[in-house]
């Protein structure tokens, strides 16, 4: 981990200074993203909002991979364990049933004590309706090119419909 802090703190100012776990355990370091538009989701199976989410986030993949642009998907069974799955389980669902082919993460909490630190970095960057707290599974950050938090969707925003700020964080608007 190096000079990695293990909790978010005001030194931390870019997501590429974090490292985390892929689904098979091992060290992802984010700054493998720089110079990319990111878009971070907590991400769950069996959630009435997993079916538009992924199908959609699918889409938004497909259309701008190839310009710079990336999800980072964090599966999450805090909100009434609704990604119940091991890590495997999760992957196999996303990529067979959704096409997914962008990178998702070892599960992990995105409220309380033990968040992941990423995600504390995410949530002090922008707070949402519930101040930094997430409310419920697929809320979205927006992440310019240089790790910085442009942006927070809550749950029942559809990823399509922010394809507007994605474009900009792009520079193609």
């Amino acid at each position: 981990m190096g000079t990695f802090q293990s909790k978010a703190s005001p030194a931390n100012t870019s997501i590429h200074e974090f490292t985390v776990k892929d689904g098979s355990g091992k060290d992802v370091d984010l700054g493998i993203y720089k110079g990319k538009v990111l878009l971070v989701v907590n991400v769950a199976s069996k959630c009435g909002f997993t079916d538009s989410n992924y199908t959609q986030l699918t889409e938004l993949y497909n259309k701008y991979k190839n310009k710079d642009f990336e999800i980072l998907a964090f599966p999450c069974n805090q909100f009434l364990r609704q990604e119940p799955g091991t890590n495997q389980d999760i992957k196999n669902f996303a990529c067979t049933r959704y096409k997914a082919e962008y990178p998702i993460f070892r599960k992990v909490r995105v409220n309380g004590s033990d968040t992941e630190p990423v995600y504390q970095f995410l949530k002090a960057s922008k707070t949402g309706i519930l101040g930094s707290r997430i409310k419920w599974n697929f809320t979205k950050f927006l992440v310019d090119k240089e790790g910085k938090v442009i942006g927070r969707y809550g749950p029942t925003t559809a990823p399509l419909s922010i394809e507007k700020d994605i474009q900009k964080a792009l520079g193609e608007i």
